[in-house]
């Protein structure tokens, strides 16, 4: 964390130089080497250090997740052979009184057994619900919100990697693969180049609307499809790489536009936010990100609260219900008790 704090720390200050250096007459040369120094830096550490301490932030809510699932589990397991021993044992006491005092019924320990039952499956109830309700919060909303998240960042990294071959043409080939490396990791298609991406990003997605189970394409979005829990989530998640695919060819048009010498307008149609530009429909892209992953968020608060709902809702009902089979069970004893006096 201190490493990625002092690397951002240095980021800031190079990319200030840069902006200073490109308000200077004559300083462009000095701007650009300065963004290419703090380029490396965020590609070279600041992102790999960023990366890390989310994915270690990840498996420390998984060991976590793994320890509580198995905490319930248990408990479970315990509620029932306890209930299953509390049961049996007012059983037998109702067999032993109705033997020993020829008692055919003794309502108060019949009451205190329908307590313990109800306690039972109030507590199994509540440790069910709590699993379930733990599961969808990190299964099926936070593991989608990860994925998400990480498209997010990728998406914008990219974006940038689009103005940076246009604003340094020394470098282009190197940010064009750059674009193409981060494109794999939202929507992964084995052997495409950048020529061929769009094509292969049409048939495999086609494909995958015909058949579900298709797995022609991997990546982030691919996490987010096969991890679909939620009403209106798949529509979203699909709307989502739709409009990716449409900036996808915005990236082409302006290699086009490069090619053709027509620089003034590959700018133009990058950095404009007009629409049917590439930054609107940037824009759009991720403007239907964030729906689904607002709706994955949603779902994710809403089942951590059901979940602390179900232990406070319960959990008092089930103790009650004990104390009040205790007080039966007494109430039962007394009078038999009595006669030995």
């Amino acid at each position: 964390m201190e490493n990625l704090t002092d690397d951002f720390a240095d980021y800031q200050e190079l990319i200030g130089r840069a902006l200073e250096n490109d308000g200077h007459a004559g300083g462009k040369p000095a701007a650009r080497a300065g963004y290419r120094k703090a380029t490396d830096l965020l590609q070279g550490r600041l992102l790999p250090e960023s990366r890390t301490l989310v994915s270690a932030n990840d498996r420390a809510f998984d060991a976590e997740y793994s320890a509580a699932r198995s905490t319930l589990s248990a408990q479970l397991a315990a509620t029932a052979a306890l209930g299953l021993l509390l049961l049996a044992a007012l059983g037998i006491l109702q067999w032993y009184l109705t033997r020993r005092f020829h008692r055919i019924l003794n309502p108060p320990l019949l009451a205190a057994t329908a307590c313990a039952l109800l306690a039972v499956v109030l507590g199994a109830q509540m440790l069910t619900s709590s699993s379930g309700n733990l599961r969808g919060a990190r299964r099926d909303a936070f593991d989608s919100v990860v994925a998400l998240s990480r498209a997010r960042a990728i998406a914008y990294d990219a974006n940038a990697d689009e103005s940076r071959y246009l604003l340094d043409p020394r470098r282009r080939e190197q940010y064009a693969q750059s674009f193409l490396a981060k494109s794999q990791k939202l929507y992964g298609i084995q052997r495409e180049t950048l020529d061929t991406y769009d094509a292969g990003l049409a048939t495999s997605w086609r494909e995958y609307r015909t058949d579900r189970h298709d797995l022609r394409f991997t990546g982030e979005f691919r996490r987010e499809l096969d991890n679909i829990a939620f009403p209106g989530e798949r529509a979203a998640a699909e709307k989502t790489v739709e409009t990716y695919a449409v900036y996808q060819r915005d990236d082409r048009r302006i290699w086009a536009l490069l090619a053709a010498g027509r620089e003034r307008e590959a700018v133009e149609f990058c950095m404009d936010w007009k629409p049917g530009t590439s930054n609107a429909h940037f824009g759009a892209w991720m403007a239907a990100l964030d729906k689904v992953t607002d709706i994955n968020r949603a779902h994710f608060t809403s089942s951590v609260r059901d979940g602390r709902g179900a232990k406070s809702g319960l959990l008092p009902w089930a103790g009650t219900l004990l104390l009040a089979a205790m007080a039966f069970t007494a109430l039962g004893l007394r009078p038999r008790l009595a006669e030995f006096r």
